[in-house]
């Protein structure tokens, strides 16, 4: 145990603060004796393996990763026996109960506790520096320690959608832990070029960790797909943060952000600043420039949206996710968007009304379709991860594809851009070659001029050597 609430160095860097290795904690409660009254039982409770630590590796033995999500504990305060604490505050969420580690037969009695709307987690308060060198109060880390405290049996229930998306509030307690699982460096090294690379062992051990909290009715592949998200947008920030400051190479590399391991963070930072990494920011940041707009739902999804109350149409969608708190839109790109989608839905209704054939129930599709062209493959607009045009529009997804002719252009614009890539490659080829050439050039004039200088001193040693003999031996 480490009391943290009173400091034993007074130094500034982490290896002054109070410490222990991770084989050494074990967590304990002090509970009054019922029945010698001013005694204390000491009590231990086996840790569900939170995280599996590692051993660091390269030497980073007190750069572990502080992301144990447990608050601080008063060791003086009276601390009641676990089996009369008080009911946890994850209220109004599914909670089921799974006896599969008892060794019984595998059941789940689901239960509804409590009555409020949200559930409670807790941030950490802290403090930011600004620009101008003041500070100001933010949001920290998510700790989620209502989550932490359930019984080793309890599990949160995460339905999902007709689409096999995670909908509700324990959609919304499930995102924010599996943001909680991609910040951590030891079961997903942020050193791999891209999610595709994690090992998939590390995966699904991520996977195994979210099961011990978590009851799933969505399929495995969504939840490493989303984690692979939230591990992409780590990695975006930490670079963001500390790789895009304008110090050295030498001086990013040194720049390790707490609770980082040394050696992933290099390799990380040598990545960013090779041209492969290079050229993969370049991709990602011409992306990002051509979308106009993003969601303003926060943690909830479209599909917690759209099964919140009644049906919600995709127009109908599109307005509540991409509209502020007062109702207007979030940028002029969206507020234009709307307003064609609605003259084109004005006009389709107009159009409705005298023409029976008119299917009011893919109206949306179709606006959505002609405002804004063709699905991608793979995407349906306004309905997030996980849902395909053949899932979503079943057989009549082929209308709102590309067709054979947009299909062929698209193929012939990134065949296009391929080979513009390669005659911008062979410029910038022939381009270092040349400047090859010319250092070699260079070079070969230098090493002229040098020998043509070591020649003449060579004469010139020669003609005082041959001076010095005449004048040693004058002629009799």
């Amino acid at each position: 145990m480490v009391n943290f609430s009173r400091l034993i160095h007074t130094g500034e860097h982490l290896i002054d603060e109070p410490y222990v290795f991770s084989s050494q904690v074990k967590q304990v409660f002090y509970s009054k004796d019922p029945i010698d009254e001013g005694l204390y039982v000491l009590l231990r409770n086996t840790p569900r393996e939170l995280f599996d630590m590692g051993n660091g590796s390269r030497d980073d033995i007190v750069e572990r990763s502080q992301t144990l999500p447990f608050p601080e504990q008063n060791l003086n305060e009276n601390i009641p026996s676990t089996r009369k604490m008080p009911r946890r505050r994850l209220k109004d969420l599914s909670i089921v109960q799974n006896t599969t580690n008892l060794n019984e037969v595998s059941t789940e009695q689901q239960t509804v506790v409590g009555s409020s709307s949200m559930p409670e987690t807790l941030d950490e308060s802290v403090e930011f520096q600004t620009e101008n060198g003041g500070t100001r109060g933010g949001r920290g880390h998510t700790l989620l320690t209502d989550l932490y405290n359930l019984n080793s049996v309890e599990r949160v229930k995460v339905t999902r959608s007709s689409h096999g998306q995670p909908v509700g509030q324990e959609a919304r307690l499930l995102a924010s832990y599996l943001g909680i699982i991609a910040q951590n460096v030891n079961m997903l090294p942020i050193n791999y070029e891209s999610w595709h690379n994690m090992p998939d062992s590390n995966k699904n051990q991520a996977l195994s960790n979210i099961k011990e909290r978590f009851a799933l009715e969505v399929s495995d592949a969504y939840i490493k797909k989303a984690l692979g998200k939230k591990w992409r947008d780590h990695k975006s920030i930490l670079k963001k943060e500390y790789f895009k400051k304008p110090i050295s190479l030498e001086e990013k590399l040194q720049n390790v952000p707490l609770g980082m391991l040394r050696y992933q963070w290099e390799d990380a930072v040598r990545f960013w600043n090779s041209k492969k990494g290079d050229d993969r920011e370049r991709v990602g940041t011409s992306s990002r420039q051509k979308q106009k707009f993003t969601h303003t739902a926060g943690s909830r999804s479209f599909a917690c949206e759209a099964s919140s109350g009644q049906k919600v149409g995709r127009l109908q969608l599109f307005d509540i996710t991409h509209s502020e708190k007062d109702g207007t839109p979030m940028t002029s790109e969206a507020a234009e968007i709307m307003e064609k989608l609605k003259d084109k839905k004005a006009e389709y209704e107009a159009t409705a009304s005298t023409d029976s054939s008119v299917n009011f129930e893919d109206i949306d599709n179709r606006i959505i379709n002609e405002v804004l062209g063709p699905e991608r493959y793979g995407r349906v607009r306004f309905q997030g991860s996980g849902v395909n045009p053949t899932q979503y529009f079943g057989s009549t997804s082929h209308q709102y594809m590309p067709s054979g002719s947009q299909s062929q252009a698209e193929v012939q614009r990134l065949k296009d851009q391929i080979v513009q890539i390669q005659a911008s490659t062979d410029e910038q080829i022939s381009q270092l070659r040349a400047e090859a050439a010319a250092r070699e050039a260079e070079a070969a004039a230098r090493e002229a001029e040098q020998n043509r200088k070591y020649n003449e001193l060579q004469l010139q040693l020669q003609s005082m050597m041959t001076m010095f003999q005449q004048f040693q031996n004058p002629p009799s």
